[in-house]
């Protein structure tokens, strides 16, 4: 077990700023990868289906990596595993582009799954730490920090895709990646990770776990659903959003990679706010005003007609699924502590990658504006899942 100690306020403050980079180093990496995909489908000329099946690479490294990420955190520390991971998920994103086939491709995104799936684990663990010490819910801030970096990686991908090759654009994302981890990596190493002085039945220390009962646990994994049902969509967006704009609705590439700066950008706001109107509305009315309005925004973007139309699609559902990822894993941390959290959060970033590649098989039997409605459908669930549960857990 590695130590933990309480640290003071700026202390707390500090270590809450460099978090917050590898959140949007993370989103920053992953979209520079995403907007990217159109032209690396063509170049190893995979079909849909092809595409889906080599997207799993990342989907069963992301998996493998998340199920040691935790037992790494408890040996090495949430922070040294975050720096370590940020080093691989930044060298791991020159390798797609190299690939000149669907099975070379499937073998460099599972590299990427392993340090895409292992910083996630790793950065949310120290964030989980710290919201615990500052005992005030801004986990929606990291998550905004993350869409924030999603953001700035796809509008940079639609600046570039008309002038630089995948290779270059991805190496250029690399350097960018290497940089921060290396100086926010530092910093981090520097802190020690915090404990709340009120801590929680559930993060109870020297590695004993609480009582949990068996309702308990289930409402826990109800909670993790609405987390995977939240980060499905946002996955299924990353990858198939600018392909079905390019594709289906015939825009330019730089075009088309806009459309998941929407989405992000709106999530982004969405998140930003999220503090604030989770103390106003309550987490239970977040939940089911967020999936309902996700589940309408996704509706309009993948069966209008129009770019704008499905661009102002992409923008509701940014805003709609803002704040339910981070508002399930706070529900299932105030049942069972830090092991309902980890539970929730390895259920969410689950759906974020089976997204993708459900899309894929879905849009070869289908098409992909059919495929991408099950994104509001999934979405009309957590909406309904978080009316259901709503005397579960205050708010």
């Amino acid at each position: 077990m590695v130590p933990h100690s309480v640290v003071p306020d700026r202390s707390l403050t500090r270590l809450r700023v460099i978090i917050t980079a590898f959140f949007a180093l993370d989103g920053f990496v992953f979209a520079g990868w995403v907007v990217r995909i159109p032209a690396i489908k063509h170049q190893t000329g995979a079909s849909a289906g092809a595409l889906g099946l080599a997207l799993l690479g990342v989907s069963a490294g992301a998996v493998i990596t998340m199920m040691l990420t935790g037992r790494l955190c408890r040996r090495f520390g949430s922070h040294q595993v975050t720096v370590v991971c940020g080093v691989l998920l930044s060298l791991s994103i020159v390798l797609p582009p190299l690939a000149g086939s669907v099975p070379v491709l499937g073998l460099f995104l599972l590299v990427f799954g392993v340090g895409y799936g292992g910083i996630n684990v790793a950065m949310n663990s120290a964030a989980v730490d710290l919201v615990a010490a500052l005992r005030r819910p801004v986990m929606p801030s990291f998550h905004a920090a993350y869409s924030l970096g999603g953001m700035l990686g796809a509008g940079l991908g639609g600046l570039v895709a008309g002038y630089l090759s995948p290779t270059r654009h991805l190496l250029g994302i690399a350097v960018i990646g290497l940089l921060v981890t290396v100086i926010a990596g530092r910093a981090l190493l520097r802190e020690d990770a915090p404990v709340s002085p009120d801590r929680p039945r559930g993060d109870a220390p020297e590695g004993r776990r609480p009582l949990v009962g068996s309702r308990t646990r289930g409402l826990v994994v109800v909670f993790g659903l609405i987390a995977l049902c939240t980060s499905y969509g946002e996955g299924a967006l990353a990858d198939w959003g600018a392909l079905h704009l390019q594709q289906d609705l015939d825009t330019h590439p730089g075009t088309a990679a806009a459309g998941y700066s929407c989405f992000a950008l709106a999530m982004t706001i969405g998140r930003l706010s999220g503090t604030a109107l989770l103390e106003r509305l309550g987490r239970t009315r977040t939940l089911v005003m967020g999936g309902t309005m996700a589940a309408l925004g996704m509706l309009l973007g993948s069966l209008a007609p129009s770019v704008w139309l499905a661009l102002v699609g992409f923008a509701v559902t940014g805003l709609g699924l803002a704040n339910n990822f981070p508002v399930a894993v706070d529900r299932a941390g105030a049942l069972a502590g830090a092991s309902g959290v980890a539970v929730a959060s390895t259920l969410g970033y689950g759906g974020l990658l089976i997204g993708p590649p459900a899309i894929g098989f879905m849009a070869d039997w289908y098409s992909l504006p059919t495929a991408l409605t099950s994104v509001a459908a999934l979405a009309a669930v957590a909406a309904l899942i978080g009316f259901a549960t709503r005397r579960a857990a205050v708010g």
